[in-house]
């Protein structure tokens, strides 16, 4: 695995004045990287990655080896032990992928690039600012299995709502982008082994006389990403009479960071995110925090196309190796980047995973 780069002073981030330097570097640096655009959006790519993994030829077709996977959707109830076993054996989907030649040898991933800590350009790093975080070294990790080269990686920008579009119309092989495995994001695409726990939290300013997912969240504005898990939650919770009275949900976003920026312009009276992406907004600005406990359990997973069975395994083999090394494995990566944010100490070891028997 690469070496590591010294974090500098994002630490030290703070307040509207810096988030705003921040994200206009943000804006800067997503100019260099792709953009996973809608396909009717101009530019969009809709061929697929690396020139065909998007075609039934390169992916092995609809239906032919995932029924267990099908099946398993169907009857959903532990999403996150929804995946196949772990294998090394090639197929389809791997083999598109090494097939590339030249420049298009690579590894296609969908990621964020404004998640601090977990995929994001660090706007202190001297030079071009590379892509850095959590999710990223999971990335490295598997370019540097499939394609013998931790580099060998194309990076895209995508919104939250474009992560299952961009799979399913093959603009990217997978996407890593703390995206939480559940029943109905199983019936358009596969998830591997969970990666990471987490669960809904939500996070307001520390002078916000709100004190968690609880009736003081009563006729407040509350910020979430179009397309996240906290949006469906949330509107599902409203109509089961489970959200305080009032609460205003109108404020949606592209991508998760702008409701901190909504936040802090007064917009919004609370965001409702991922705890795990929410401990790491609060450290980027003291003056919110954390309110209350998760309200959810989920999990992270690498999110790849239904039918690509053997990049499915591979990738749980992979993890199943991150996992267990000690010296460049998950748990350096946790120290390296989330262990100063997550105050919760189950969330410092890996979850175990379980498979799907074969069918």
């Amino acid at each position: 695995m690469r070496a590591r780069r010294l974090r500098s002073g994002l630490k030290g981030w703070g307040g509207v004045g810096a988030m705003a330097v921040a994200c206009a570097l943000a804006v800067v640096f997503a100019l260099l990287l792709p953009v996973v655009r809608s396909p009717g959006d101009p530019g969009g790519t809709g061929n697929g990655p690396g020139g065909g993994f998007g075609s039934d030829s390169g992916s092995g077709g609809q239906g032919v080896a995932h029924g267990s996977q099908a099946r398993a959707a169907e009857e959903c109830t532990d999403p996150e032990k929804q995946t196949l076993a772990p294998a090394d054996s090639d197929g389809p989907a791997i083999d598109a992928i090494q097939g590339r030649e030249g420049e298009k040898r690579k590894l296609v991933v969908g990621v964020d690039q404004n998640s601090f800590r977990w995929g994001y350009r660090d706007p202190n790093s001297r030079g071009a600012a590379q892509l850095e975080g959590f999710d990223i070294d999971l990335v490295h990790r598997i370019a540097e299995d499939i394609l013998g080269d931790e580099d060998a990686v194309q990076f895209k920008a995508i919104p939250t709502d474009q992560r299952i579009p961009a799979i399913r119309d093959g603009r990217v092989d997978m996407v890593v982008r703390t995206m939480t495995i559940n029943c109905d994001r199983l019936e358009e695409v596969a998830f591997s082994a969970p990666y990471f726990r987490t669960g809904q939290q939500v996070l307001a300013p520390k002078s916000s006389d709100i004190t968690g997912y609880d009736g003081t969240l009563a006729g407040k504005r509350i910020c979430t990403a179009a397309g996240s898990t906290a949006l469906s939650t949330l509107e599902q919770d409203r109509k089961d009479g489970g959200l305080a009275a009032g609460a205003d949900l109108s404020t949606t976003v592209p991508n998760q960071l702008d409701c901190l920026v909504r936040l802090q312009l007064g917009e919004v009276d609370a965001v409702v995110t991922d705890g795990a992406l929410a401990a790491s907004q609060a450290a980027q600005d003291p003056t919110v925090e954390l309110k209350g406990d998760s309200f959810t359990t989920e999990y992270y997973g690498v999110a790849m196309k239904k039918d690509a069975d053997d990049l499915v395994r591979r990738v749980n083999r992979i993890l199943a190796d991150w996992r267990a090394d000690e010296t460049d494995g998950w748990q350096h990566s946790y120290e390296e980047w989330l262990s100063e944010t997550m105050d919760d100490a189950a969330k410092s070891r890996p979850p175990a995973p379980q498979y799907l028997r074969k069918s």
